[in-house]
């Protein structure tokens, strides 16, 4: 096997995805060859080398698992649960392998999110140059106004970068649809936030080509082949 680079490798057997591999190889947690590594690029043999993550050696990555859910309100995403006290994995049936989602939804909002094993996949799904389109139904705290709605569109600087939607549509007195590409954290929350409004009830309902369908909330199902091509084609 050719030498690969250390966050690829990681990111392959499914530790996390390629950034989140980047921010641990940063934390110094991982050793290759009994040596602590802070380069991510650093390229490695995962057949020669011994890799260690946290003190524990990198084992093969489990079959690749990909899994739709429709998130309820309350759960975290995050796999502390020194933390949190409802984290969205207890939902998970525990013969399943370690996931993680791809991205994130904040505790208090709901809908579709995506899990896998496999951080290729998650890359290419969170990637800016994917352009994969996220929808969300918000519901302001009181009556939208024509004021609101042109905020809204004009967008705003979210940690450095600035951010402003695909499509902003009313679709009720206090209900609006929202489009967008990036993912940044409580995109939806803050970009209603500096338009004058607050968010009592947040949804995601699409991402890219994928919907939830009838998925109950609470619930998830396998992600077929075909709808992971469609999603990254």
């Amino acid at each position: 096997m050719e030498k690969q680079r250390l966050s690829k490798v990681l990111a392959s057997f499914g530790v996390a995805s390629r950034r989140k591999c980047e921010e641990i190889i940063f934390d110094g947690k991982v050793k290759v060859n009994n040596q602590v590594v802070l380069v991510p690029q650093t390229k490695v043999n995962p057949e020669e080398d011994i890799i260690e993550v946290s003190g524990k050696a990198l084992q093969p990555k489990d079959d690749p698992y990909y899994l739709i859910m429709n998130k309820p309100k309350g759960f975290v995403c995050s796999h502390n649960r020194k933390v949190h006290k409802k984290i969205l994995y207890d939902i998970l049936d525990k013969k399943l392998p370690r996931l993680f989602t791809v991205g994130r939804l904040d505790k208090d909002t709901t809908g579709l999110i995506i899990l896998t094993n496999d951080g290729h996949f998650s890359q290419q799904v969170i990637h800016p140059s994917s352009s994969i389109t996220r929808e969300y139904l918000a519901q302001a705290n009181k009556s939208i106004k024509a004021k609101h709605l042109k905020a809204l569109e004009h967008g705003c600087d979210i940690c450095g970068t600035y951010v402003k939607p695909v499509l902003v549509k009313q679709i009720d007195n206090r209900l609006v649809k929202i489009i967008v590409t990036e993912g940044k954290n409580r995109e939806i929350r803050r970009l209603m936030e500096v338009s004058g409004l607050e968010t009592e009830k947040l949804h995601r309902t699409r991402v890219g080509s994928l919907t939830l369908g009838r998925l109950k909330e609470g619930h998830y199902r396998p992600l077929s082949k075909k709808e992971r091509k469609t999603l990254l084609s």
